[in-house]
């Protein structure tokens, strides 16, 4: 079975990097293989110019296996669509956390904070919108949490995506 994503979001500067790592920390814990996924812009290459794996690819491989004793990384030229990427490359995972991705059609919890230069939140409308994370008087109908309740956002995270 593959795993379910959700999508973590928010605008810029919003703490959805520090919110995705105590997530996967606290639900490491728990005992979950968590995936995780951040988007890139076109353009970003993770071969460094000059080394060998960008020059096989130079040469024509259309994937590269750069591997060690206990990692392994991929650059592969993949054209499918974002989400049959994650579900594919880490299908190993219990479920699959994701930094960005506002635009998919995937389940998604923001985080928006008063203190940001921002005046309202990225989902309001947005079907896709699971729980909203704040410090701010934004009601969506959706679960709200504070932006240090993880434990609780973990525990709304495994009883709805992990325990089946």
């Amino acid at each position: 079975m593959k795993p379910k994503i959700i999508t973590i979001v928010g605008k810029s500067n919003s703490g959805k990097t520090t919110l995705l790592e105590k997530l996967i920390a606290c639900l490491t814990q728990r005992g979950y293989k968590i995936g995780s996924v951040k988007h890139a812009h076109d353009g970003f290459e993770m071969d460094k110019e000059g080394k060998d794996s960008w020059r096989h690819r130079k040469a024509g491989a259309k994937s590269t296996l750069v591997i060690t004793h206990n990692k392994a990384a991929i650059i592969k030229d993949d054209t499918t669509s974002y989400i049959e990427k994650m579900k594919y490359y880490l299908s190993d995972m219990d479920i699959i956390l994701a930094e960005g991705f506002k635009k998919q059609t995937l389940p998604k919890i923001e985080i928006f904070r008063t203190q940001s230069v921002h005046k309202k939140p990225l989902c309001m409308d947005d079907k896709n919108m699971i729980a909203f994370v704040t410090d701010s008087d934004h009601k969506p109908d959706v679960p709200i949490f504070g932006l240090e309740d993880i434990t609780k956002i973990a525990d709304f995270i495994e009883s709805n995506f992990l325990k089946n």
